[in-house]
């Protein structure tokens, strides 16, 4: 197959369109609001313990490096696509300033889908259409580049995971979270584990898929299991063929990985310095490795962003503080994690629009000229 011509196809994922009106911006914008408001009362709605604001106690010169923690990171992210646009590319000219611009959007709108769709399964699907769309590359090239970004993420992960349950785990006194983490270690390294198994034992890929299918057949999760394997097989070959183009260009597994490294880790440093800025008595190390503990135990719950498990989870990192500022606590790491993707989806829509507008005005004027 081509690189002109993929499997996947656009309309599959042509979930959301640039609104074409104000209208549709203004009602889409109050939609987005309406979601945070629900997801935050069903998050925090409960908590009657909760100190007043205006009692709070806040050192916020530690919410500086939280702040900093999450524009690195994903900085580190942006930058990440952009380096795969640019080794990928096979033209002669690459625009850094479009590059950056529809890295930025692929990463920010991707996760803007990822925290409203249950189990995150919006963002990537997102991704690959509005790199299709706006980046000038190939389509085989633009499906590859959100897949292996999602795989090189995803790994950087797991490498950062296992080195705190081998190397940290002694740090926190807590059997069954690190155990709830390993099970949930194994749903986040299945799908980037069997892409890499499919990628070089496509024959092995095969077997194993027709043997777990003709498993969840067995005890009743799949009905169709011809229709789920046909489906599961094209998919992790489609998947497989996105590695194996981004491993032929020298250099760029690791760069992404690297990248990856950085953002995971950044991320999970940022509960150190909320519940520092909150008064928590806790050193960094046992609050990384249980913040890391945290969110691979929750990645299987299929909830958009988590919602409900995150914040049952994460109280044993934020136990550490009084029952009155755990709310006003996990609700800014909450904001880190979670809402400001949220809210961000909507501005870059409103900035989107704006500039379709702008650019219709201009062919406009152009045309009126002309004549």
């Amino acid at each position: 197959m081509s690189e002109q011509k993929s499997n996947i196809d656009d309309k599959k994922f042509s979930l959301k369109k640039i609104p074409k009106k104000p209208l549709f911006v203004v009602v889409f914008v109050l939609i987005n609001i309406i979601v945070i408001a629900i997801t935050a009362f069903s998050e925090f709605g409960n908590s009657a313990n909760a100190a007043k604001l205006e009692d709070v106690k806040i050192n916020g010169w530690f919410l500086i490096p939280a702040v900093i923690c999450f524009l690195v990171a994903i900085t580190a992210e942006i930058h990440k696509y952009v380096v795969m646009m640019r080794e990928m590319n096979k033209k002669e000219n690459f625009d850094l300033a479009h590059a950056r611009k529809v890295a930025r959007r692929t990463v920010l709108l991707g996760k803007y889908y990822d925290s409203i769709t249950p189990a995150a399964i919006g963002g990537q699907p997102f991704q690959i259409y509005y790199m299709r769309k706006n980046s000038g590359l190939s389509a085989g090239v633009s499906t590859s580049i959100p897949v292996f970004g999602m795989m090189a993420g995803q790994l950087g992960f797991i490498i950062i995971a296992l080195l705190c349950f081998l190397f940290g785990s002694a740090s926190i006194d807590n059997a069954v979270l690190i155990g709830t983490a390993f099970f949930g270690l194994i749903f986040y390294a299945f799908w980037p584990v069997m892409v890499l198994i499919a990628t070089f034992l496509p024959k092995s890929t095969t077997e194993l898929i027709n043997k777990v299918v003709a498993f969840l057949a067995k005890i009743h999760i799949v009905k169709n299991r011809k229709a789920t394997t046909a489906k599961v097989e094209l998919e992790v070959a489609e998947y497989a063929k996105c590695v194996r183009r981004a491993l032929k260009t020298k250099g760029l597994f690791l760069k992404t990985i690297l990248l990856s490294l950085a953002f995971n880790t950044l991320i999970a440093m940022i509960p150190f310095f909320v519940l520092t800025a909150f008064g928590g008595d806790v050193d960094f190390l046992p609050c990384f490795v249980t913040t890391v503990a945290v969110t691979s135990a929750v990645y299987f719950v299929p909830t958009p962003g988590n919602a409900g498990a995150a914040e049952g989870a994460f109280f044993v990192v934020f136990s550490a503080l009084s029952t009155g500022y755990v709310f006003w606590a996990m609700l800014v790491w909450r904001f880190f994690s979670y809402y400001i993707y949220i809210l961000i989806g909507p501005i870059i829509y409103f900035i989107m629009h704006l500039e379709k507008k702008r650019t219709e005005n201009g062919k406009a004027k152009d045309e009126k000229n002309q004549k």
